[in-house]
């Protein structure tokens, strides 16, 4: 190889990295939602949703990069036509649906106040 084919080749691996490296400083930063999510997660509560469901985004959205430590299920099957038998088994009917370790269940979005107080988990100031 010559040395431009090498230099596009080693310019081309700079961008990309740099791209890598932003999406991941962005995401995996942590956040003042992290221990609130991950009280979530531990309390025994589930969210079930699809990834084409806006509500479902809107619900991972109020987390920022503490969404990664949310107890999401996903149902939808991977064309959007179907749902999964995790769903299925579960009798999920609707997206989001938030299910509690009392057995309880609600659906839609939930603000972090009520999710605070079904899960016993404490927001941040």
């Amino acid at each position: 190889m010559d040395k431009v084919k090498i230099g596009i080749i080693l310019l081309i691996v700079v961008v990309v990295a740099g791209i890598v490296g932003i999406w991941l400083w962005q995401n995996y930063q942590p956040s003042k939602l992290d221990s609130f999510a991950q009280c979530i997660k531990d309390s025994g509560a589930k969210f079930y949703g699809a990834f084409w469901c806006s509500h479902c985004q809107n619900q991972k959205a109020e987390f920022g990069s503490a969404k990664r430590l949310l107890p999401y299920i996903e149902c939808s099957t991977p064309d959007g036509k179907g749902q999964l038998k995790v769903c299925k088994d579960a009798n999920i009917e609707g997206y989001p649906t938030w299910e509690f370790v009392d057995s309880s269940r609600v659906g839609g979005e939930m603000s972090l106040q009520a999710l605070s107080e079904k899960t016993n988990c404490q927001l941040p100031n």
